[in-house]
């Protein structure tokens, strides 16, 4: 099953990815050293985020998910920094 999903964090801001494997394990790579600096050391000793699948599929190409990826973001404006984490598509403003 291919998925992309939401990863909600506790400040509310969110990180779109794509998972070719639907491992319950994988939250994406988002860039750790920016979302370090949204939390004090005390706020990541106890830290739980949220995962949610917003689509899945069996058959689609892997080009499909990409393509549901980038409209998942740009829906839901993960890109824009001041509610998200994903640095592309490059956010305008």
């Amino acid at each position: 099953m291919k998925v992309v999903y939401k990863i909600t964090y506790p400040n509310g801001k969110i990180y779109i990815g794509q998972d070719l494997t639907d491992s319950i394990n994988y939250f994406g790579s988002a860039n750790s050293q920016l979302i370090e600096k949204d939390f004090t050391q005390e706020q990541r000793r106890d830290f739980t985020i949220r995962k949610e699948i917003l689509w899945e599929s069996e058959t689609a190409s892997n080009q499909e998910v990409n393509f549901k990826e980038v409209e998942y973001i740009l829906l839901l404006k993960s890109n824009d920094p001041t509610v998200g984490y994903n640095q592309r598509p490059k956010f305008n403003m």
